[in-house]
């Protein structure tokens, strides 16, 4: 995976930092026994997908790679 460059961009970093604070968010109240901080923090984790899919969308994300073609040799080429 290091060599594919998988997740180094701002979208992704962006998206996964939100994630983890919404995580420690809903890990707190939980210890707390209070639901609607829990869900509360729930929906923080959901809104980081969702701003690192924007961020990806608006070009800040992984580019998408060209497809491939088939490339043949020319007769000169080969001469």
């Amino acid at each position: 995976m290091a060599g594919s460059n998988h997740g180094h961009t701002p979208a992704a970093w962006t998206g996964v930092t939100i994630a983890i604070i919404g995580f420690c968010v809903s890990g707190a109240f939980m210890v707390m026994a209070s639901p609607l901080g829990f869900w509360a923090g729930m929906v923080v984790v959901a809104l980081g997908g969702v701003v690192g899919m924007a961020m990806s969308a608006a070009g800040l994300g992984k580019p998408k790679a060209a497809p491939r073609t088939h490339q043949v040799a020319s007769a000169s080429a080969e001469s």
